[in-house]
């Protein structure tokens, strides 16, 4: 018969073949193993890193104790909610109603009856998967309680350790909403089963709730009612933690009259009201009446009304705000003592100051290092100067905000800017063996003198150069781990890494790693295991990766310290060390709490936002609000074996010991902090900018004052910078008028709200000793009239003369930047130095041409150097700047010359004969003569790139007349007659360029 076809034909479709099930199953058993794997390898490859870094313990304590909530409270709530459909169930009516309703639910029990079983346990399982995940993520506050550490501080009002607030009341708030949510979930889902059964009815005639579901739903909503008045209870303490807006705080948090008179005993009536009301529900059973129950419930929600609601309202209009001072300070008084303790600023030393117009030379003897170690260097401008000199080859790059430190020892330690040298792929051509097996490191650190520059208005380098070399010393110079680093390397074996490129040879040095750090691929599971992580199959079959090959990865600092200490916030500014000859990235670690009583509460990502963080790094970022932190915790990163090393800073904070509780064995105590780092540790930059930002209102350590809002200050605003966020503090060395000698400060200025003259100056001691951490505020009195840096800038700006110079400079196409504006206390006043640079046409970089400075109201100066600038300001009598250092930095590292216009504080560069100069008598060698011609030429090579702007022509030029120079005087060593002594530095000619003649 012909095949029926058409548009009205349907062929029927019968159940798939056995093939088409049999393929059907394998994709689906597939499909399944592959989630499996994926979940496994994410969990597996964690494993793998934690131990690798030797912090396992770290990764089984956070994976047992989620497990073990999970499990708990899971079960806990599976059991509950399951007993409850059961009972529900079990408490059904023998027969149903004759209604429509019952009919309609007849067919619903009916398909259901076969799989009563399978859907109680269904039911309860999914429930209790979705509380025990829950409950998983609160391993922190059980960690915290089982482990918590008394602060020996109690509350004001209640009397209590701090600790209850900081550990034990956030457990009971989540045992109760725990509670709270099992019982609200039983409740829907026994009524549910009681509906379906026919023990509710909706209509119909006779009782609408049988005797088992009433009693049921009963008892569910006495023991509802009960765990609200253990709420009520909890919440008596929890008004020390509640948060509100008061005087113009956000944060303010604790009692005030209102809570302390009304809604205190306003709890406590209603914990009572809530008692009674439970027990008249768990009487209903027996009463078989819901009328007494419902009254009681009724009664507590009008008490809440009344007593909880309109009383307080009632005692605030009539009691507080006709008298509101008199009421209020007692709570305010509480409220800033509590606040100055937690954040660390109750210590803070708050001074008059008169800052004078003029001074002398005699008054400024005393800030003589101040004056010298006026930072010209702004390491938020000079990255790019790093960037073009010495990045070398494309795929290196500095970060855009250099870092501030201190190096060298007694006198002659002094504030130095530095950079590493780390890994930029995009300067390669991108493909997966240069991404992962070729580029894998940076090389070395690039280091300045902070308060000198050269006579092109660059910084003054003391180590430079690839490999680098200069006062630092030998050091492991390769960088495996940095802030720039962010993808994963494959190292090890026998792959064969790009070291650093030797340019005599022409060649690219390479190196293979022996860090130590990394997770073996020798393991095809393990293997496989990274392919899925990092979504790259090749790592499962490429021959790239040999025997003893290791991946290394999370290399960041902020990164790996976050990771190996998941209980700390990080500063957003970590920052490089040459110590040990080793590089190390020192990370500073906070500890925080919400929950210290009547300590106002502030959002840590809003109070260390200021100028630089898009520059610098993401801001301090921490869930919610805290009201509580400390820098407890130094940590270091090996820049070369990714080495993490937690430090004990805090040895009394109760926070920091509760995790070291929880945490055996992780952090180290203070005393094993190397010496040798020691020296470079600081006050970190985000705890600063918290405290100011709080000492902006609780330097007022007076309730009335505080009451009256007259004396609130606030950051300004920085006026160097076109993004209007306030100004960012600054490291500098700096005495205080009551210290006997300068130190290795961190300093800001406030301003009074929405004025623009100067508040106050203030500094903390950054330098570790017993200073360390102290807190000094000059609060400006009333008749100074000191200017704020806005006002100062614009003092700048408004001069004629300097208008003037101004428009000169930017002639050309060219663009001013406006280095960092330092406030320093000094001859009894207030000295404003600011340098300023000029980005020439084309330039990549900027260099500092003048610097602007401001004395008093009208001391203003803006000349080629630091020195002109405080001659102007100061006279005859100014203390010495820095003198002139010799002409060659140490191990042979040229340095640039001093020029018109700028300080002649650095180093001098030689002129092409000034290292090998002979003194009258004396004869050179050929070879010294050649290497000195060579100098020269190279010397004009460079000046003559300089004034074109061709920094490639520029950087060969000055590499060249490094190595003339260390030829010169190797020639000087092998045999030229030389008077006894060397030959003298370079005699500067009028303006400050070295002389040209030999």
């Amino acid at each position: 018969m012909p095949e029926r076809s058409g548009p009205g034909f349907r062929r029927r479709v019968g159940p798939p073949s056995r093939r088409a099930r049999v393929a059907l199953l394998t994709l689906g058993v597939l499909a399944v193993l592959f989630l499996l794997f994926v979940m496994f390898a994410g969990f597996w490859t964690d494993w793998l890193w934690f131990r690798s870094v030797h912090y396992s313990s770290v990764f089984t304590t956070q994976l047992w104790t989620k497990t073990g909530l999970f499990a708990v409270f899971g079960l806990l709530m599976t059991a509950i909610v399951g007993f409850n459909i059961w009972l529900a169930h079990r408490l059904r009516p023998p027969l149903s109603a004759m209604s429509v309703e019952q009919q309609s639910l007849d067919r619903y029990r009916a398909g259901l009856a076969p799989f009563k079983r399978w859907a109680l346990i269904g039911i309860s399982l999914v429930i209790g998967l979705v509380a025990g995940a829950a409950a998983s993520g609160q391993w922190r506050t059980w960690l915290m309680w089982t482990n918590a550490t008394s602060f020996g501080e109690k509350d004001a009002q209640f009397g209590m350790d701090v600790s209850f607030y900081a550990f034990d009341l956030p457990f009971y708030e989540f045992v109760l909403g725990f509670a709270f949510s099992a019982v609200i979930v039983s409740l829907l889902t026994s009524a549910l089963v009681h509906y379906l059964y026919g023990g509710l009815r909706l209509q119909g005639p006779g009782r609408r709730a049988s005797a088992g579901a009433q009693g049921h739903l009963a008892v569910l909503l006495g023991v509802f009612v009960l765990l609200k008045a253990v709420a009520y209870w909890l919440d008596r303490y929890a008004l020390a933690v509640k948060t509100g807006t008061y005087k113009g705080v956000t944060g303010w948090t604790g009692l005030r009259y209102v809570d302390a008179n009304a809604f205190l005993p306003a709890k406590t009536i209603l914990f009572f009201v809530a008692i009674i009301c439970a027990v008249l529900f768990f009487l209903t059973p027996v009463r078989r009446t819901w009328a007494p129950a419902l009254i009681g419930l009724g009664l507590m929600v009008l008490s809440a009304v009344l007593i909880g609601g309109l009383y307080p309202a009632i005692v605030q209009q009539f009691q507080v705000k006709p008298n509101e001072q008199a009421k209020e300070t007692p709570y305010i008084q509480k409220n800033i003592d509590a606040t100055r303790q937690a954040y660390g600023i109750a210590d803070s030393q708050t001074t008059p100051y008169t800052p004078q117009g003029a001074t002398n030379g005699e008054a400024l003897k005393p800030d003589a290092q101040t004056i010298a170690d006026v930072r010209l260097v702004d390491p938020n401008v000079v990255s790019p100067v790093l960037q073009t000199l010495e990045q070398q080859r494309n795929y290196y790059a500095f970060p855009n905000t250099l870092d501030v430190d201190r190096y060298g020892s007694g006198s002659g330690k002094q504030d130095t800017v530095i950079g590493l040298r780390e890994l930029d792929l995009n300067g390669v051509q991108r493909n997966w063996i240069n991404d992962h097996f070729k580029y894998t490191h940076g090389y070395g650190a690039v280091v300045a003198k902070g308060n000198q520059v050269d006579t092109t208005g660059q910084p003054v380098l003391t180590e430079s150069g690839l490999p680098t070399s200069g006062t630092l010393g030998p050091y492991e110079q390769r960088i495996y781990y940095g802030e720039k680093t962010t993808t994963y390397s494959i190292v090890g074996g026998s792959n064969k890494e790009i070291d650093y490129p030797d340019v005599k040879k022409g060649v690219n040095v390479e190196t293979t790693y022996e860090g130590g750090s990394g997770v073996s691929l020798d393991n095809p599971l393990t293997r496989a295991a990274y392919a899925v992580r990092f979504t790259e199959p090749q790592i499962l079959y490429s021959g790239a990766i040999t025997d003893g090959a290791k991946v290394i990865y999370n290399r960041t600092p902020k990164e790996r310290v976050e990771k190996v200490a998941p209980w700390l916030s990080i500063d957003a500014d970590p920052y490089p060390v040459v110590m040990d000859k080793h590089v190390v990235w020192v990370v500073d670690g906070y500890t925080t709490s919400d929950g210290f009583p009547f300590s106002s509460k502030t959002t840590l990502g809003t109070a260390t936002k200021d100028s630089l963080t898009n520059q610098r790094g993401e801001p301090l970022a921490v869930a919610g609000q805290v009201n509580y932190i400390r820098n407890s915790v130094k940590a270091t990163v090996d820049a070369y074996t990714g080495e993490v090393t937690l430090y004990q800073w805090d040895e009394k904070d109760p926070v920091l010991k509760t995790w070291m509780k929880a945490f055996p064995g992780t952090v180290e105590p203070k005393a094993a902090i190397p010496a040798s780092l020691v020296p470079h540790l600081r006050y970190p930059q985000d705890m600063f900018k918290v405290q100011r930002d709080l000492l902006g209102q609780y330097h007022v350590t007076d309730s009335n004052t505080f009451f009256n809002g007259t004396d609130v200050w606030q950051v300004p605003v920085d006026p160097t910078s076109n993004t209007k966020q306030v100004q960012p503090p600054y490291y500098v060395t700096v005495r205080m008028p009551d210290a006997a000698k300068a130190g290795f400060s961190l300093t800001s200025t406030l301003v009074p709200t929405d004025r623009p003259n100067l508040a106050a100056f203030m500094a903390v001691n950054s330098d570790p000793g017993d200073d360390y951490g102290r807190i000094r505020l000059l609060k400006m009195t009333g008749e100074s009239g000191a200017p704020g840096p806005g006002l100062v800038q614009s003092k700048f700006n408004s001069r004629k003369e300097v208008a003037q110079q101004i428009t000169l400079l930017q002639s050309g196409d060219s663009v001013l930047e406006y280095g960092n504006l330092l406030t320093l206390p000094v001859g009894g006043g207030l000295l404003n130095v600011e340098p300023v640079y000029v980005r020439g046409r084309g330039a990549k970089y900027p260099t500092m041409q003048k610097v602007l400075a401001v004395y008093g109201d009208d001391n203003v100066a803006f000349e080629n150097t630091l020195e002109d600038a405080l001659k102007k300001l100061f006279g005859d009598g100014t203390p010495p700047v820095t003198p002139v250092a010799p002409a060659a930095s140490s191990q042979g590292a040229p340095t640039s010359p001093t020029a018109p216009g700028t300080t002649p504080t650095s180093p001098a560069t030689p002129g092409p004969t000034s290292p090998a100069t002979p003194t009258p008598g004396g004869t050179i060698s050929p070879e010294l003569a050649k290497a000195l011609s060579d100098a020269e030429k190279a010397y004009n090579d460079s000046q003559t790139a300089f004034k074109n702007g061709d920094w490639v022509a520029y950087g060969t030029a000055q590499k060249a007349l490094g190595d003339a120079l260390k030829a010169a005087e190797a020639a000087r060593g092998g045999g030229s007659a030389q008077t006894p002594g060397g030959p003298p530095p370079a005699t500067p000619a009028p303006g400050g360029s070295p002389s040209p003649h030999a």
